[in-house]
């Protein structure tokens, strides 16, 4: 039974509006999706009144506390919450479902809303996210596409998803293309605990009955982890192989990193990282091909040293799964040439 002015993570969708009153840091490190953040203190006035709460006593702080919340949430109610009707329904929460969601559901209350608080608060929410990714996870039965670096998996899995299939896109949930040069100019990656609720929220939408196309990815993806029940479930999937020629690849690597061609100091800098594998003098080459704009033999030459005896090393241990078809042979990477190749797969995958 429902305790009164508590709602269980289950209700969420009952509400019409979810407001987060965690500080803007905690919420851009993750938030219940559709929720708003109307934070009762700010990132400063957090770290202000918990300094006092262990230099001083905890009823110094909570007197700062209470009246710099009091502050902020006056704010709120004239700036963003006064033309709510009365039969409005919000759910508040913080982070564990305490006082500062409890302050702003007083108030709330008090007006004349039926203002609930998220029983739990955030830890609840990211708890029940960790738990239902666990048990979605084995659930769906996957399609790895596999294939070396600028095989075109991830335009490949647009392209699937355009055509209707179920999709688990990992990298662009990540912001990263997954490989040591993967990183994206001007869009960082997001925290871990938003990137996995971005993954409990894909696979909650799949249904059971057709199959998960998603690319054969290691354990990180940039600075991001997959779960490991995810992963494991993942690597038992059903290979799908895509083998594109070298030019073909090459061609398709100088359209995908079009970006390196307008910033060679960004890609010279990020060569550095490869000298503990690769060595200063393979580095030095590589940085003078991007330095004098050579970018067909840059690109050749790192895969050829370093992304294809990777791929390679990388395939044979994590993805030994079922290989009923044989590869898929490509020598053209164009737009049109991998939609083709999506139907291929897609034919090929029952989806």
């Amino acid at each position: 039974m429902k305790q009164s002015g508590l709602a269980s993570v289950a209700q969420l969708a009952e509400y019409d509006e979810i407001i987060d009153v965690r500080t803007p840091a905690e919420f851009a490190e993750d938030h219940v999706p559709g929720a708003i953040n109307c934070p009762v203190l700010s990132n400063e006035e957090r770290i202000t009144v918990g300094t006092l709460y262990k230099q001083v006593s905890p009823f110094e702080a909570k007197k700062v506390g209470a009246a710099l919340i009091s502050i902020n949430i006056a704010r709120h109610l004239q700036e963003r919450f006064h033309d709510r009707p009365k039969e409005w329904r919000p759910l508040i929460y913080c982070w564990r479902g305490g006082q500062r969601s409890g302050a702003m559901q007083i108030i709330f209350r008090q007006i004349g809303w039926k203002a609930d608080k998220l029983d739990g608060g955030y830890k609840a929410f990211r708890q029940h996210v960790m738990e239902q990714i666990d048990a979605l996870a084995p659930r769906f039965s996957y399609r790895v596409i596999c294939g070396a670096t600028g095989s075109g998996k991830t335009r490949i899995l647009q392209a699937l998803a355009r055509q209707g299939a179920q999709v688990l896109d990992l990298e662009t949930l990540a912001a990263h293309k997954g490989s040591v040069l993967g990183v994206l100019p001007g869009e960082p990656q997001p925290a871990q605990k938003g990137f996995e609720t971005q993954l409990w929220q894909a696979l909650a939408g799949f249904e059971a009955a057709h199959p998960v196309f998603v690319e054969a990815e290691s354990r990180k993806i940039g600075r991001l982890h997959l779960p490991d029940s995810l992963l494991l479930a993942i690597r038992g999937g059903e290979c799908l192989e895509v083998a594109a020629t070298q030019e073909a690849r090459v061609a398709f690597l100088l359209r995908d990193y079009d970006y390196f061609l307008n910033d060679p100091a960004w890609l010279i800098e990020r060569l550095e990282s490869l000298k503990a594998l690769q060595g200063r003098e393979n580095v030095a080459h590589w940085q003078a091909l991007a330095q004098q704009g050579d970018w067909a033999t840059l690109v050749q030459a790192l895969l050829e040293k370093h992304y294809d005896p990777h791929y390679h090393r990388s395939q044979g241990q994590n993805y030994q799964g079922r290989r009923p078809h044989s590869p898929f042979l490509t020598d053209d990477l164009s737009d049109a040439a991998i939609l083709r190749l999506a139907q291929r797969l897609r034919s090929a995958a029952g989806a």
